[in-house]
């Protein structure tokens, strides 16, 4: 017969009971809330970001980026709307979604041990690579890097990896930053400040056009998992969405067809040879030349620079599809083609007139102040990158001393754009501002070449029986 405490015996015991139970509380449902609840509620998704190319900016045709742009589809499986809060580098985005918000997507390494943050699956690998300061000797072994100056982003994973190398090399040295990003990285070592980084291939591939002296070394460690973060407070009901929606994504084809998007070339304003163009000049702008001609009387260009901002944006291909959907001849947005009355931007009339008359409203609604070919390189460079980001290098450019006036000051200050330094004081914020600056470059060529074309063409009648262009080595 199983013994019963007496009444004054079962008080007792269960007045120590509670005693023990306040020691380790269960943790009411308000800290352990439904987060996704709480989403569909409001019907708005928070999430965390830093502002970079590889996760989050203001591009040509809006924000954009890789993780926004998953982001955006997570939101939308949701049937939510999507804030963006973009001011942040790794850790502070870490401790951000401790603290509010719903989830940090900032190119974040997967360290299940970090406390206050739960990871969803791996979403993709991040390859660490070793780059170098041309004119150095090559970096092709670990073997290479003790004695360098070597830096790193702090919090990115990147570190973590030369934490472990170090136990083999323990003369390794590093700087690690979590207050800067790739750009100011790779500026660093382009400068000669430090000798060689540590990034992701993919970071390195998106970026390396703008610094020609930084070599790629070798591949260092094995790869790391790039997740979403979320707080440990809550319930994982959001956690557990987010990795329906990542897992469909990958199965579906979806999720490696924005890698390739986003990361599969180095750059799509890689400069294409003299003969090449050529070779197109004959080939594939007699079909257009009327056309440009049309669209130059109506806009008072020069035909020949439409026909150039043509060939930088497609290589005169009317089917032309960029990676983020600008399309046509003139590569225009959905929303310019709207604004301008293109209904069909694969049309090569209405692709031709339509780029031509936003390049005119571009180039008069700059200031009067920019006058001559500055406001005309100007303009071109607002085509490429959006008048306000322009307006931001104009305003860092005074900030710099410079003339906001000058293209060729202004050109010094749109790289900055890159720089967490400078667009974290900009309205519009991060943008990659070395594009402009090659895109006019490269504009200004094409133009050159095709005014020798016609020069020669009208003083020397016999090239016209050509079937190539003029000499590759033309001036």
């Amino acid at each position: 017969m199983p013994l019963i405490p007496s009444a004054p015996l079962r008080h007792t015991a269960i007045a120590l009971l509670a005693i023990v139970l306040s020691l380790f509380p269960e943790p009411p449902r308000s800290t352990r809330q439904d987060q996704l609840e709480t989403i569909l509620a409001r019907e708005l998704l928070s999430v965390h970001t830093r502002n970079t190319p590889t996760t989050y900016y203001e591009g040509r045709e809006g924000p954009t980026g890789f993780e926004y742009e998953l982001a955006r589809r997570f939101a939308g499986q949701l049937g939510v709307s999507l804030t963006i809060r973009a001011d942040h580098h790794i850790e502070s985005a870490l401790e951000a979604v401790r603290q509010e918000g719903d989830m940090a997507a900032a190119a974040l390494p997967l360290e299940p041990d970090l406390p206050g943050v739960v990871f969803s699956r791996p979403i993709i690998e991040l390859q660490p690579v070793v780059v170098y300061r041309r004119g150095l000797p090559p970096l092709e072994t670990p073997d290479d890097l003790p004695g360098l100056a070597l830096g790193a982003i702090g919090g990115a994973g990147t570190d973590r990896v030369l934490n472990e190398l170090q136990t083999i090399y323990p003369d390794l040295s590093w700087e690690a930053s979590s207050e800067v990003e790739v750009a100011e990285l790779l500026g660093q070592v382009e400068d000669g400040e430090l000798d060689a980084a540590v990034l992701f291939d993919h970071q390195f591939r998106l970026n390396r056009l703008f610094f020609p002296d930084v070599e790629r070394g070798f591949l260092l460690g094995d790869p790391l998992s790039m997740a979403w973060a979320f707080p440990t407070e809550h319930s994982l009901a959001l956690v557990e969405a987010a990795n329906r929606f990542l897992s469909g994504l990958h199965e579906s084809g979806e999720l490696e067809a924005l890698v390739t998007r986003y990361f599969g070339h180095d750059d799509f304003l890689e400069y294409v040879g003299t003969r090449t163009f050529l070779n197109h000049v004959e080939a594939r702008l007699p079909k257009y030349t009327e056309l440009f001609r049309e669209a130059a009387r109506a806009s008072d260009f020069d035909w020949k620079l439409l026909a150039a901002v043509g060939y930088q944006e497609s290589h005169w291909d009317p089917q032309a599809t960029s990676p983020t959907g600008v399309r046509g001849l003139m590569m225009l947005t959905n929303a310019t083609a709207g604004d301008l009355g293109v209904s069909n931007r694969l049309d090569p009339a209405q692709s031709i007139h339509g780029g031509a008359r936003y390049l005119r409203q571009l180039h008069d609604r700059l200031p009067d102040s920019i006058q001559g070919d500055n406001r005309l390189y100007m303009a071109m460079a607002a085509y490429n990158v959006g008048l306000g980001h322009l307006y931001d290098a104009r305003r860092i450019t005074e900030q710099r001393g410079g003339d906001p006036d000058l293209w060729a000051d202004v050109r010094e200050s749109l790289p900055l754009l890159q720089q967490r330094e400078w667009h974290s004081q900009t309205k519009y914020g991060y943008a990659r501002g070395g594009e402009p600056v090659i895109y006019v470059r490269n504009i200004r060529r094409y133009h050159e070449i095709l005014s020798y074309v016609e020069r020669s063409r009208r003083e020397f009648p016999q090239l016209n029986a050509r079937t190539a262009g003029p000499s590759p080595t033309a001036p």
